[in-house]
């Protein structure tokens, strides 16, 4: 088989044993093709260690950026172990190769006023009803945009006050929903059975009845934002990040903000723990009397050790 032949078998792999979504089969058909494109005539089972760190470098000359990278060289390693084990591949030249360090970056979150700013408004229409819902669901239990437009109705459990989501790798995960959420959403299903020919699988549809597209919610909460006067640009990870940002802040509990996430590794819910910090940072600065009378000197010492904290 030849390296186009092994691809379309890998992705097959992918979506009928793995289950993963159409979005992420797509970024390991980009990424894989990016490898067989630059490879060229050279069989996969030629390629060494070598070939493969020359590729790196070849991207990262290019300016691509080191996360990028390293979800490029993740897509290598995963597609050859599947060479390995379906095709009799004896080594996977990606193993041990790093990707390029990158600068670790904190996430966008809004303060508990912008959010309260967003969400407080009393919706009219149909579509704002159902944009109402959706946003504050976005809030009260921090989902990830692939995440809410696969949501079905009977996702939601009222009475428990839950929902159950479908998250990355198919994973299910039962989240708890906050009254303001649960209120806007027995709204929209009071609203919703009355848009003609909706799709019954969906829970959020648009005007025509067929299941909302992401594209769609992303544009809807960036003109809301700046319709309720928000001057930063607001997509739904801001909502998801001001979620896990703002419950940490309340409880500390990283491993209960872990599992409402969903993240596999908890050093990925730790990026949230820097924003907890200088939160309690700026309450300090401004509230602590002794605290007010600190020198310029020391404030600017406290922005260098975040910027150091934000490259580590």
């Amino acid at each position: 088989m030849n390296g186009e032949e092994l691809l379309r078998a890998y992705l097959a792999y992918l979506a009928h044993e793995r289950r993963l979504s159409a979005h992420t089969l797509a970024a390991y058909d980009r990424d894989i093709r990016a490898l067989l494109d630059r490879a060229g005539s050279t069989p996969l089972a030629s390629l060494t260690i070598h070939d493969i760190r020359r590729l790196v470098g070849h991207f990262h000359a290019r300016g691509l950026g080191a996360r990028s990278i390293a979800r490029m060289l993740a897509a290598w390693r995963g597609f050859y172990r599947y060479l390995g084990r379906d095709h009799h591949y004896s080594v996977n030249p990606c193993v041990g190769i790093r990707a390029p360090k990158a600068a670790r970056r904190l996430p966008q979150a809004l303060s508990p006023d912008q959010a309260s700013r967003l969400l407080d408004r009393t919706p009219e229409t149909t579509l704002e009803m159902r944009d109402q819902a959706m946003f504050e669901l976005f809030y009260s239990s921090g989902l990830r945009l692939s995440e809410l437009t696969g949501l079905g109705p009977l996702d939601v459990n009222f009475p428990d006050g839950t929902l159950r989501v479908t998250g990355k790798g198919s994973k299910t995960r039962i989240v708890p929903v906050g009254a303001k959420a649960l209120g806007a959403l027995k709204v929209w299903f009071g609203v919703r059975r009355a848009i003609p020919r909706h799709d019954s699988n969906a829970l959020f549809v648009n005007r025509l009845g067929g299941r909302l597209s992401p594209r769609t919610v992303q544009k809807r909460l960036r003109n809301h934002a700046l319709k309720q006067g928000l001057s930063t640009r607001v997509h739904p990870h801001v909502l998801r990040h001001s979620f896990a940002s703002h419950v940490l802040q309340s409880s500390g509990d990283l491993r209960a903000v872990q599992e409402m996430l969903g993240h596999a590794s908890i050093s990925t819910t730790q990026v949230y723990t820097h924003l907890d910090f200088q939160h309690l940072a700026k309450v300090y600065d401004a509230a602590h009397p002794r605290a007010r009378l600190q020198s310029a000197k020391v404030q600017d010492g406290r922005k260098r050790a975040a910027r150091a904290e934000r490259k580590r």
